[in-house]
């Protein structure tokens, strides 16, 4: 016997989807989070050449001979590994949300 489910055509009416408030929710606060992250990543990076040639705030010495500009280049890799993590975790979390999204269709939640 083979699953019923495999012979079924199922027809998935995106628009209704696209719809449901839930679904405009989601796409709100993906968004946002996205444009944030991408915000505060940019900022970050372009800051570096900005204050390397148009200040002398990093060119003092830190630690020994290292100066400022090495210890925030070396923060921008570990803010890029901190976000990184943080989208994929926050992705994870959109995922489960998608998901209840269809079922909430699935159930009859979203059709007109």
């Amino acid at each position: 016997m083979g699953n019923n489910q495999e012979n079924k055509s199922i027809m998935i009416d995106y628009d209704a989807i696209a719809n449901q408030e839930s679904f405009k929710a989601l796409v709100r606060r993906k968004n946002s989070f996205l444009w944030s992250m991408t915000v505060i990543f940019l900022a970050a990076y372009m800051l570096l050449p900005i204050l390397t040639s148009y200040t002398k705030v990093l060119h003092q010495k830190a630690f020994g001979e290292i100066t400022w500009v090495w210890v925030y280049s070396a923060g921008l890799f570990i803010m890029t590994w901190c976000l990184c993590h943080l989208y994929v975790a926050k992705a994870n979390s959109f995922d489960k949300e998608a998901k209840a999204i269809i079922a909430e269709y699935e159930n009859g939640g979203g059709r007109r």
